[in-house]
C-alpha cells in the first residue's frame, strides 16, 4: 500500500492524526496498512453539515436496534476478499448485490492485485473473482465471482435519508475475523476525510467530496468494503476509512454514501 506524508510541522491548534485505508495487509504473517500521516483540524463538530431530505420508513426507530435482527438480515450478503499482491496478502471486505456474484467493494482493496482475486462468503465457500471495473478516485470497485450462483444479495439503500444520530450496524472482517458485526450511530453527515492524498484518494482531491458519512461503530483494517447498515437493514455507506492516531478504531471511521456507490456500480455494470 502506498503511504503519503504531509511535510513540516502542523499549523497552531491542528493536531496529528493518521488515516488508515481499513484494508489489512499480511506480509510474512504480520499486520499492516498503507497510512499516510496528516494534520487534521482540531475535532469538528458532530452534527450534520447539510440537509439530505427528509426522513422515511427506510430508517427504524433510535430508541433500541434490533443488532441480531439487522446483522442475521446482512450478514448472507456479507463478504471477505483476499486480494495476492506483490508484498503479500490484503483482505478486505464486500457486498454482494446479484445473486451470479457481483460484488460491491473498496477500489483500494485490490490496489496492486496480481491474478486472481479470492471471495468467501459469509459460509465459508470461496471463489476466484475477476475485477469488473473500478472507479478509484471514488474508491469503488465491483467484483464478478467465477461459478457463482444462488448468491443472497442485498440492494443499496437511500442515503439520503440519513441523519446524524441514527443507529448503525457495520459487518466485515477485520484483520481476517469473517463476520465480525460492531454497533455505533451515525456521527456527522456530509463529511470529507480531513487532509489529501490519502490512501484511499488517488486524485489528489479530498475524499468523498464532503460527502462522506462519519461513524462511530467499530471498523478497523480488513473492514474496506464491507457494509454500513442502517436500523432496518438497508446498506446506506460503504466503510472506508478510518481517523486515528495510532492505526486502530478510535471512535472516527467514514463511509462512502450507498447513493453515490449506486451510481457507479451502474456506469460499471451498464
Amino acid at each position: 500500500m502506498e503511504t503519503s506524508t504531509t511535510q513540516g510541522s502542523p499549523a497552531r491548534g491542528r493536531k496529528l492524526f493518521t488515516i488508515v485505508a481499513v484494508t489489512a495487509a499480511l506480509v510474512g504473517g504480520a499486520g499492516g496498512a498503507g497510512i499516510g500521516v496528516l494534520a487534521a483540524e482540531d475535532p469538528p463538530s458532530s452534527s450534520a453539515t447539510g440537509s439530505l431530505g427528509s426522513a422515511s420508513g427506510q430508517q427504524a426507530s433510535n430508541s433500541g436496534t434490533n443488532v441480531s435482527g439487522v446483522a442475521e438480515r446482512i450478514l448472507p450478503s456479507v463478504v471477505q476478499i483476499n486480494a495476492r499482491t506483490a508484498s503479500g496478502e490484503v483482505i478486505g471486505s464486500g457486498v454482494v448485490l446479484g445473486a451470479d456474484g457481483t460484488v460491491l467493494t473498496n477500489a483500494h482493496v485490490l490496489e496492486g492485485a496480481t491474478g486472481a482475486v479470492e471471495v468467501t462468503l459469509s459460509d465459508g465457500t470461496a471463489y476466484p473473482a475477476d475485477v469488473l471495473g473500478e472507479d478509484i478516485g471514488a474508491d469503488i470497485a465491483v467484483l464478478r465471482l467465477r461459478g457463482a450462483s444462488g448468491l443472497t444479495p442485498t440492494e443499496l439503500g437511500d442515503s439520503g435519508q440519513v441523519r446524524a444520530g441514527d443507529e448503525v450496524v457495520a459487518v466485515g472482517s477485520p484483520s481476517g475475523l469473517r463476520n465480525t458485526v460492531t454497533s455505533g450511530i451515525v456521527s456527522a453527515i456530509n463529511r470529507s476525510a480531513p487532509g489529501r492524498d490519502s490512501p484511499f484518494d488517488r486524485t489528489g482531491t479530498e475524499a468523498g467530496g464532503g460527502r462522506l458519512i462519519q461513524t462511530d461503530a467499530s471498523i478497523n483494517e480488513g473492514n474496506s468494503g464491507g457494509p454500513l447498515v442502517d436500523a432496518s437493514g438497508a446498506v446506506i455507506g460503504i466503510n472506508t476509512s478510518i481517523l486515528s492516531p495510532s492505526g486502530g478504531n478510535i471512535g472516527i471511521g467514514f463511509a462512502i454514501p450507498s447513493n453515490e456507490a449506486k451510481e457507479i456500480v451502474r456506469q460499471i455494470t451498464g
